[in-house]
C-alpha cells in the first residue's frame, strides 16, 4: 500500500502542477498576436515593449525567436520558430510521462499486493488449517484491498494524463496557427522586413 500511496501523491502533485502550468493565459494568451501586430505596425519591432509582452509565455518565446530572425527571410524565421516551439512543447509535456507511468503501474502494484496477500492467506491456511472460514475470507478480503487501491489511483491518473496530453495538443495547434500568422504578417507584400 505504501508504493500505491506514494503514486497517488505524485499523481496528484503532477496533475495540479500541469493544470496550473498549461493554462491558456500562461501558454498562449489570446490577445498576444494582436498586441505584437500593433507594436510592429507602430514601427517598434526592435523595442523592449515586444519582448516585455512576449516574455511570460511559451507563445511569446516562439514569437521572439521568429522576430529575431525575421530579417534573414521567411524560412529562417520559420526555422527559428520551430526550434523555439520544440522547446516549448518539451516544457509543456514535462512530467506527463511520469503521470502515464503512474497510471500504468498503480494497478500492477495493487495486483502485486493482492498476490502477496493471497500467498500469506494460503500460508496461514497450511499452518493453521481451515478451522475458521471467516478468518480465511477476511484474509482474502484484505488482500483484495490493494487491487482496489491501485485501481483507485490509476483511473484518475489515466484520465488526467489523457486530458493533459490533449490540452498540450490543442495549445500546440493554437501556437502553430498564431506563429504562421505572424510569419505571414511580417513577410507580407513580397518579403518586407
Amino acid at each position: 500500500m505504501v508504493p500505491i500511496g506514494l503514486c497517488s501523491v505524485a499523481a496528484l502533485g503532477i496533475s495540479l502542477e500541469r493544470l496550473w502550468s498549461l493554462r491558456v493565459r500562461r501558454v498562449a494568451p489570446p490577445g498576444l498576436l494582436a498586441d505584437v501586430q500593433r507594436e510592429l505596425a507602430g514601427g517598434s519591432a526592435e523595442s523592449g515593449r515586444v519582448a516585455e509582452m512576449c516574455a511570460p509565455c511559451h507563445l511569446g518565446a516562439i514569437f521572439m525567436a521568429g522576430l529575431a530572425n525575421a530579417r534573414h527571410g521567411r524560412e529562417a524565421m520559420r526555422d527559428s520558430m520551430e526550434g523555439a516551439a520544440a522547446t516549448a512543447v518539451h516544457e509543456m509535456e514535462r512530467y506527463l510521462t511520469a503521470l502515464g507511468t503512474i497510471a500504468a503501474i498503480s494497478p500492477l502494484l495493487g495486483l502485486l499486493g493482492t498476490v502477496l496477500g493471497m500467498i500469506e492467506v494460503f500460508r496461514v491456511l497450511v499452518e493453521d488449517g481451515i478451522g475458521n472460514p471467516s478468518v480465511f475470507a477476511s484474509g482474502i478480503s484484505e488482500a483484495l484491498v490493494t487491487t482496489a487501491a491501485g485501481l483507485a489511483v490509476a483511473i484518475p491518473a489515466l484520465i488526467l494524463h489523457r486530458y493533459l496530453l490533449r490540452k498540450v495538443d490543442d495549445l500546440l495547434m493554437v501556437m502553430e496557427r498564431q506563429s504562421a500568422r505572424l510569419v505571414e504578417m511580417v513577410h507580407a507584400q513580397g518579403g518586407e522586413r
